[in-house]
């Protein structure tokens, strides 16, 4: 399932490394009912990204572990 999913993760990361997104609207772009897809959910286990609490709200932003992915694989954010 990894070759199927690490693709989506990375969009995934890479989307939140552009700008801290509020956690509405992550949910909204990247929820799926597919129990066997789960990007988000997946980007939370491996530690590449987090929910924070910014401006009296949920944003979710990029960890470094993240951030290293994102080097590892030429996609740093612009």
């Amino acid at each position: 399932m990894s070759h199927i999913i690490d693709p989506l993760v990375l969009d995934l990361v890479e989307w939140v490394a552009k700008a801290p997104r509020p956690y509405a609207e992550m949910l909204d772009a990247w929820r799926t009912s597919c129990p066997r897809l789960t990007v988000w959910e997946e980007a939370c286990d491996r530690g590449l990204v987090k929910r924070t609490l910014a401006n009296g709200g949920t944003v979710v932003v990029v960890t470094e572990p993240g951030r290293r992915l994102l080097r590892e694989h030429g996609r740093q954010p612009s």
